[in-house]
C-alpha cells in the first residue's frame, strides 16, 4: 500500500510500524506534526509534555522497561534535553530509544538554525538522515533495531524540507506490540554515580567503534557510481539538491551521517578526480573527512546561512564564494498577530508606559516587530524573566520598575517556573506578564498543563496558573482582561509600583480555537483626524487607504481595541450605530 505523507508524517507512520508503545513531545515547528500524526494510532501512549527535557526522560523510562519509545522535537529543544542525552549514552536502554530532532536551515520559525549533527558526535551515538518521506518512515524503524542492537539512544535527524515536504511512501508490516513491560532494576546500568559511570563511559568508547565499524557495513550508506570525475558525499535533503544539479556525478550517499562509514569514504575519495561534500548549515561531514587526510572541497562560509537549493549547489560546485541572488519571489508579507490577538492590547499598554520588555519564544515574539515595536530581548524558552531579573540586579531601582518580562502560558510551563521561582527566592524587584490564551498557540493550538485536556482531548487535571505563582512566593498576583486597555494600564502601574515581584495574567483565550467573530467595527470618515494612532496597532484588520484607516470587515473580529485607542469618535462597534 502507498502513501502520499509529509516527513513528519512518515515518522509517526514508522513509529507506528516499530511497535512503539510510548511517545512524548513538546510542540516546536518542524517537529509538531510528529504527535499530531501518531495520536492517530490509539496502540501508542503519546503526550505533550511541559518541555522537551521531560519529553525525553519519559521515554527513556519506558525503553528502560522493554518497551520501545520515541522523544520529538525541534533542534532547540535538544538543547533543553540535552542534560538527559548525555548520560542516556552511557546508560542505553533495554528497548529501542529514538529521539527526532527536526532542524530549521533558514530559520523559518526559530531563534537560530543550530546544526544537530554536532549532538551526535558530543554524546557519541549514531544519528540517521534521511531524504524524503520513505526514508524518514524506514529509518525510523530501523533506528529502533539500531538502538537495541548497541544499546544506544539514536538521533534521528529531519529538517524543515523534510518534515514539512510530502512524497510517496510505501507503507509496511506493523510489529507485534505488547502492552505490558517490567523494569529489571539494574544500578551498575542505570544509576550513574561515579563508579558506575567510569564503567559505562569505557563501553561508550567501546560502542562507538563498533558503530564506526556498522556505518561501514550498512546499506545506508551507498556508493552509486557514475562520473568518475566528480564525486558526490552528501546527507538528507542535500543529496537530492546535488543529484538534480549533478545527476550524472558518482555519489556517496550517507543515510547515517553519524559515525561517518571511514573505510566507503576513503575508497569513494580515491576513485573520483574531484571530491565535494554537500551538506547545509555547519561543515560538519567535510571536517571530519579533512581529518582523515582526505583532499575534500566543500562550500564557502557564506552558504553556511540558511537553507541549501540547487542554485546554491550549483554555485558551490563552481567554487564561488558568493551566495547567488534568489529569483523575485513577489513582495514579502512579515508576520503579524492576528486580528483580534489579546496580546496586542499588551504590547500596546507596555509601549505607551515606555516600558523596556523581555520576552520568550511564542506569537508574541511579534511584538517587536513594527508598528508595535514593544519587546527587546529574546533569546530562548523561559529567558525572558532571568533577563528582567539580571536587569533589575545591574540597574537603578528606578530603572528596575521600568522593565516588564513578558511570557506564554505554555512557554511559562516550560520553562519559566523555575525563573520565576528564581527571583522570588533572591528576593527579586520584577513585573512578570503571562500571557494566557489557553493553547500553545504559534505551533498551531496544542494543549498544555494549563488547558485541561490531553493530547487525544481528554479531560485532565488544569493548573491554576495564578494560584500557581502565589504557590511559588509571588503575593502580588492580577489577572486582566487585555481587550481592556484602561484595566491593563492600570494593573500595570499598581505592579510597577510595588517592591518585590509582581505577576500580572493576562486572560484571552485564543481566537483560533474558539473561532468567535463579533460584528466589525464601523469607521466614521468625517471624524478621522488621520492622526494614523489606530495604525499603529499593527492589526491586518486595519489598512491605510489615502492616508485614512480602512476595516477589513472580513478580516476584523470587533475586539474593540482600535475603539479604544481612537480618540476622536472615528471608530465605533458595530451595534452603535443602531
Amino acid at each position: 500500500m502507498k502513501k502520499f505523507l509529509s516527513g513528519n508524517e512518515a515518522i509517526a507512520l514508522g513509529a507506528h510500524e516499530a511497535g512503539v508503545l510510548v511517545v512524548a513531545a513538546y510542540p516546536g515547528t518542524p517537529s509538531t506534526e510528529i504527535l499530531e500524526s501518531i495520536v492517530q494510532y490509539p496502540e501508542i501512549d503519546c503526550q505533550w509534555s511541559p518541555n522537551e527535557k521531560v519529553a525525553l526522560d519519559v521515554a527513556s523510562g519506558a525503553a528502560f522497561c522493554g518497551a520501545r519509545a520515541l522523544a520529538a522535537m525541534k533542534h532547540v529543544g535538544l538543547n533543553v534535553a540535552s542534560d538527559s542525552l548525555m548520560t542516556l549514552s552511557y546508560t542505553g536502554s533495554k528497548g529501542g530509544l529514538v529521539i527526532v530532532t527536526c532542524d530549521d536551515p533558514g530559520m523559518h520559525s526559530s531563534q537560530n538554525e543550530q546544526d544537530n549533527h554536532h549532538y551526535a558526535a558530543f554524546a557519541k551515538v549514531p544519528m540517521l538522515d534521511p531524504a524524503d518521506s520513505q526514508e524518514a518512515k524506514d529509518f525510523t524503524v530501523f533506528a529502533f533495531k539500531l538502538s537495541e542492537k548497541f544499546d544506544t539512544p539514536v538521533l534521528l535527524r529531519s529538517t524543515t524540507r523534510i518534515s514539512h515536504g510530502k512524497g510517496v511512501v510505501k507503507t509496511g508490516r506493523m510489529a507485534k506490540l505488547r502492552r505490558s513491560y517490567s523494569f529489571d532494576a539494574d544500578r551498575q546500568k542505570y544509576v550513574m554515580i561515579p563508579a558506575y559511570a567510569r564503567v559505562r563511559h569505557a563501553l561508550v568508547e567501546k560502542r562507538l567503534g563498533k558503530l564506526k565499524e556498522f556505518s561501514d557495513e550498512t546499506e545506508l550508506n551507498r556508493i552509486e557510481w557514475g562520473d568518475k570525475g566528480i564525486g558526490i558525499i552528501a546527507a538528507g535533503v542535500s543529496y537530492y539538491y546535488a543529484k538534480e544539479v549533478a545527476p550524472d556525478a558518482s555519489f556517496l550517499k550517507l543515510g547515517m551521517s553519524y559515525p561517518l562509514p571511514e573505510k566507503k569514504v576513503r575508497r569513494f575519495a580515491r576513485q573520483v578526480k574531484k571530491l565535494y561534500v554537500i551538506e547545509e548549515l555547519d561543515d560538519f561531514i567535510a571536517e571530519q573527512i579533512r581529518a582523515m587526510g582526505i583532499e575534500v572541497r566543500s562550500k564557502a562560509p557564506a552558504f553556511r546561512l540558511g537553507e541549501l537549493d540547487p542554485l546554491k549547489v550549483k554555485a558551490i560546485l563552481r567554487g564561488a564564494n558568493e551566495v547567488p541572488e534568489p529569483a523575485e519571489t513577489g513582495r514579502p508579507h512579515p508576520p503579524a498577530m492576528c486580528p483580534g490577538c489579546g496580546h496586542r492590547g499588551i504590547f500596546w499598554s507596555l509601549k505607551r508606559l515606555g516600558l523596556k520588555v523581555t520576552g520568550d519564544i511564542g506569537c508574541y515574539t511579534l511584538g517587536t516587530l513594527p508598528p508595535l515595536e514593544a519587546l527587546h530581548t529574546c533569546v530562548c524558552m523561559g529567558a525572558g524573566i532571568g533577563h528582567a531579573h539580571g536587569i533589575s540586579k545591574a540597574v537603578s531601582p528606578e530603572e528596575a520598575k521600568k522593565t516588564v518580562a513578558v511570557i506564554g502560558d505554555s512557554t511559562f510551563f516550560h520553562a519559566g517556573i523555575g525563573p520565576l521561582m528564581d527571583a522570588v527566592y533572591n528576593k527579586g524587584n520584577v513585573t512578570v506578564v503571562i500571557l494566557d490564551n489557553r493553547t500553545t498557540a504559534m505551533t498551531g493550538r496544542q494543549d498544555h498543563p494549563g488547558t485541561g485536556k490531553t493530547l487525544r482531548g481528554e479531560p485532565t487535571n488544569e493548573i491554576d496558573i495564578p494560584k500557581l505563582c502565589r504557590a511559588l512566593g509571588v503575593e502580588d498576583v492580577k489577572t486582566v482582561d487585555p481587550f481592556d486597555l484602561g484595566g491593563v494600564s492600570a494593573a500595570l502601574r499598581d505592579s510597577l509600583s510595588r517592591e518585590g515581584v509582581s505577576v500580572l495574567v493576562s486572560c484571552a483565550e485564543c481566537l483560533l480555537i474558539s473561532r468567535k467573530r463579533e460584528q466589525a467595527v464601523m469607521f466614521h470618515v468625517e471624524h478621522c483626524r488621520e492622526c494614523g494612532l489606530c495604525l499603529l496597532l499593527g492589526c491586518p484588520a486595519i489598512e491605510e487607504v489615502k492616508g485614512q484607516p480602512r476595516i477589513i470587515s472580513e478580516l476584523c473580529t470587533g475586539c474593540g481595541i482600535c475603539v479604544q485607542v481612537c480618540k476622536f469618535g472615528a471608530l465605533t462597534p458595530y451595534d452603535a450605530e443602531s
